[in-house]
């Protein structure tokens, strides 16, 4: 089965832009309640994922917490401790299962590396559950 099939589409998910400023990341973070989302460049293609602990250690370390550098920063400056590889949208499902168990979502992106999308862990999970006869659910 190929990734295609788990795909939230780039329109469904929450994503940064690299000449978007640390502000504008982290306020984006906050309304929609996440700890992680993908990082794109200018052209929409995926660069890493920034987390919450990334602006955290970037804003003590560079801005010693000033939200008010924040807002002449870019995103392109903070460094991304944990890099999550993209896959290939010709990925099969079974590919996935370890980085699922790592990460929360799997960035996707297609032969130009472009983001298209996420696979979210959940969504794997209820696949492989799916599997499982039903003596052992």
């Amino acid at each position: 089965m190929r990734v295609a099939f788990f795909l939230l589409p780039k329109s469904e998910t929450v994503y940064l832009v690299e000449n978007q400023t640390v502000r504008q990341g982290l306020e984006k973070l906050r309304h929609h309640g996440y700890t992680a989302v993908p990082l794109l460049d200018t052209d929409g293609r995926y660069v890493g994922t920034l987390t919450t602990a990334d602006f955290l250690w970037y804003l003590k370390e560079q801005h010693n917490l000033d939200l008010v550098k924040a807002e002449k920063t870019f995103l392109t400056d903070v460094p991304r401790e944990h890099h999550k590889d993209a896959v290939s949208v010709n990925c099969e499902i079974q590919d996935l299962f370890i980085k699922a168990m790592e990460q929360n979502f799997i960035p996707v992106v297609d032969d130009y590396d472009t983001y298209i999308g996420i696979v979210r862990r959940r969504d794997i999970m209820e696949y492989f559950r799916g599997q499982v006869p039903a003596e052992f659910k």
